[in-house]
């Protein structure tokens, strides 16, 4: 795949960073300890950060997906939560003694994890790591809220104030220009066929840290769900991220529009899909819209394009009229 201007222009900032990478460049000078990259979905962010990443030529990097990040911190800071420094102390194992942080798919909608993504950037630049981020944000637009923008301002000022920016824009969503579905989330579907359910279908329920969902059914490396049970309920990306990992396929039934969940319902499929998209989960959607007509109903809720743009991965049956 060749590059589009925009895209060349990112790999030669991404270059910058380090002058040792010759795959990228040659006797270059580093410009800067960081690069946030953002712009609309679809338009290569990730794909030329990523190989940047495998690119640099040390083990001494860590990648961080948004998601799965904060889940990692929580899990550190419930092991320390009786010490001092708790904190400080789960960002460190996080962080572990990388040289290069990258930081996949960057956005913030919540207040507390505004203020943990602040202390991970204060400890990441003291320390004088590299920082690559991708996200459809500019800095200044992090945690949008009007309400809790102000929590983030400290760590959208740390990184005006260490990182380069770069807007990587263009007219081309490639999430939409095909290229083969082979596996994970780009081989599923999104159908309007009617249900048949699993045969041994019992409705169960599944534990995650002490705390029990049910489910249509969980069989090896399957996973069956309603909409109702993994987004209307009170879940949390932990347990997103636990069956991700643990079922490489899923099926997520009686998907209704937006405009007939309430917002913290639509919250949750947006994470969701974050998640299954990370972790390359297969997953076989079930509703009675049409994608086209979904994605109508979701693009009237402001952060609904990273979704919308990766739900164009999908492979479509609609046999319903």
């Amino acid at each position: 795949m060749s590059l589009d201007p925009g895209q060349r222009q990112l790999a030669g900032r991404l270059a910058d960073l380090d002058p040792h990478l010759s795959h990228w460049s040659s006797k270059r000078t580093p410009t800067s300890n960081g690069l946030f990259v953002h712009g609309p979905a679809g338009r290569g962010k990730s794909w030329l950060a990523n190989a940047y990443f495998d690119a640099v030529p040390t083990h001494r990097k860590t990648r961080v997906h948004f998601h799965s990040f904060f889940d990692e911190l929580h899990r550190h800071i419930h092991h320390h939560r009786d010490e001092d420094r708790a904190v400080q102390k789960a960002l460190d194992e996080v962080i572990r003694d990388c040289r290069l942080l990258f930081f996949d798919e960057l956005h913030v909608h919540d207040s507390g994890d505004a203020r943990l993504l602040t202390r991970l950037l204060e400890r990441v630049f003291a320390r004088r790591i590299v920082v690559v981020a991708t996200s459809n944000y500019a800095p200044d637009d992090l945690l949008p809220n009007p309400i809790w923008h102000h929590i983030f301002e400290p760590g959208i000022a740390l990184i005006n104030a260490h990182m380069s920016t770069f807007h990587l824009t263009g007219s081309i969503d490639y999430r939409t220009a095909g290229g083969g579905r082979i596996s994970g989330f780009a081989a599923g579907d999104w159908t309007t066929d009617p249900v048949t359910m699993p045969k041994r279908y019992d409705g169960t329920s599944l534990a995650v840290r002490d705390r029990h969902f049910p489910v249509l059914a969980a069989r090896p490396g399957e996973l069956w769900v309603t909409f109702a049970q993994v987004c209307s309920a009170p879940m949390s990306n932990i347990e997103y991220l636990e069956w991700a990992r643990t079922y490489s396929h899923w099926v997520v039934v009686d998907i209704p529009l937006f405009d007939d969940i309430d917002a913290e319902a639509q919250q949750r499929f947006i994470n969701l899909i974050d998640v299954l998209v990370d972790i390359d989960v297969r997953v076989t959607f079930h509703s009675s819209h049409t994608l086209h007509r979904f994605s109508a109903a979701a693009s009237r809720r402001p952060d609904a394009f990273r979704m919308q743009s990766r739900m164009q991965l999908l492979g479509v049956v609609n046999r319903l009229t």
